[in-house]
């Protein structure tokens, strides 16, 4: 059987293969997916992505496959690991995260100010994939990220470096990395003015070392010769797929709730209102990762959230002889009912914590409001993605609360039953997101589908 194109998540436990027809044509056409577990522990992924392959076949009646181009995301040997050094914490070393998460990364450590001699060892033992250093606007303080670079050539570690700061270290920069051998990538600054974040810049420079260095699993040297375009970190290429489908939706919210991290993207730059009230700027496309929030990785911090006892009363249920045979996809009832009320709850935190809120301050002339993070409440669309989300039989109400969570009216965020539901039918939209770094309007076709969103 040939099928014009096949794009693999190669994820830390799992590979899946979304095999997709039709393109070049007025409908491409999703046919169907395979499964198999990653195989980086047998030394090799092209093991699992075979079997996923395999699977694939199994599941559309045919003996092989054969297919026109293959493209690629991977989460693989624990996904994009990175660390970001700023200036000022709420200023440029924001902003460096803000473009990591955005590109897919996992930022596991972020300092602000000068290194120490103790950022320096939590540096040294986290071993990142990726660092990224920032710091000053344009032609403003260029200390201490000269600083900064200095220190981080001499911790003796090879991972690249992406430098994202006062575009007068460009130069000095580059030459100190260069000199001890270490890769060293130039983007444009993150936070060249005050009150402006430039952020696109440095995500896309990510990808293409992500591309180039990061991906390291066994066997993932030979994927790269098999795939066409970039391998994208698949949190990042999530990101691609919303922004994707804001040229046609327009605002819109994308709630992905994993086994490990609930993902919150977003795509809109708020009302003007609050843009009046707000602290800090915000990047227009934002992605949060809350690594506490996992459905089974983190299910016992979940339950502890809400409170064993509580829990079991309110679902008549015993919740810890539960908890003793919980498996990452529940197996009968009593697991469906947990599972989901973690995954309302794991969801609801998640957006509670991307969203920006309203707070009062008061001075010698009265009460005053302020808006301080991510503005919301321009949003129409909240799209669910992830297995949870996507296969629960009780996703609809989840989602639905979900829409509905601002009920106090203080966060950033739309009034109760503003939202419209959207749901990644196909469970695509990683897929997608790497598909449309070449096929742009076939890859949101295929969104629209999966979405049920009529052409």
């Amino acid at each position: 059987m040939f099928i014009d194109i096949l794009v693999a998540e190669i994820g830390s436990t799992t590979t899946v293969v979304s095999a997709f027809d039709g393109l070049g044509g007025d409908r491409p056409r999703f046919l169907g997916q395979g499964f198999a577990p990653t195989s980086v522990l047998e030394g090799d992924v092209r093991a699992g992505l075979n079997g996923a392959i395999k699977s694939l076949a199994v599941g559309l009646g045919a003996d092989d496959i054969a297919y026109g181009e293959m493209f690629a995301t991977s989460s693989a040997a624990g996904g994009l690991r990175m660390c970001v050094h700023g200036l000022v914490y709420d200023m440029t070393v924001n902003a460096a995260r803000a473009a990591a998460l955005g590109a897919g990364a996992i930022v596991k450590l972020a300092t602000a100010g000068k290194l120490s001699d103790f950022d320096l060892a939590d540096v040294a033992a986290l071993k990142p994939n990726l660092i990224m250093l920032s710091g000053g606007t344009d032609y403003g303080e260029r200390e201490t990220a000269l600083y900064n670079a200095e220190r981080l050539c001499a911790l003796g570690l090879h991972a690249p470096v992406i430098y994202a700061g006062n575009v007068q270290n460009q130069a000095a920069v580059k030459a100190m990395f260069e000199a001890k051998g270490i890769p060293v990538y130039l983007a444009e600054n993150v936070y060249p003015k005050l009150d402006y974040l430039n952020i696109e810049p440095a995500r896309r420079v990510i990808h293409e070392v992500f591309a180039e260095h990061i991906v390291k699993a066994p066997g993932m040297e030979h994927v790269r010769d098999m795939v066409k375009g970039d391998i994208l970190p698949t949190p990042g290429a999530v990101m691609e797929a919303a922004q994707l489908l804001y040229t046609e939706l327009g605002d819109l919210v994308c709630v992905d709730i994993g086994g490990a991290t609930t993902d919150v993207h977003s795509a809109t730059g708020g009302s003007e209102e609050i843009q009046a009230l707000l602290t800090a700027p915000e990047p227009f496309f934002k992605r949060t990762v809350e690594g506490d929030l996992g459905l089974y990785v983190n299910a016992k911090n979940l339950v502890d959230m809400l409170g064993a006892e509580e829990l079991s009363r309110e679902l008549q249920l015993d919740v810890n002889a539960v908890m003793g045979r919980y498996e990452p996809i529940p197996k009968n009832e009593a697991q469906q009912k947990l599972t989901e009320r973690l995954c309302l709850e794991a969801g609801r935190t998640a957006i509670t914590r991307h969203a920006g809120q309203l707070r009062y301050i008061y001075t010698p002339s009265g009460r005053k409001t302020l808006a301080e993070g991510k503005d919301l409440s321009s949003v129409k669309y909240i799209v669910g993605t992830g297995g949870a989300l996507t296969r629960l039989p009780g996703r609809k109400g989840i989602l639905r609360a979900l829409a509905d969570c601002n009920k106090t009216g203080m966060l950033l965020y739309p009034k109760p039953g503003e939202m419209k539901l959207l749901f990644d039918n196909h469970y695509t939209m990683a897929s997608l997101g790497a598909l449309s770094k070449r096929y742009g309007g076939e890859a949101l076709s295929l969104m629209k589908q999966s979405l049920d969103i009529l052409e």
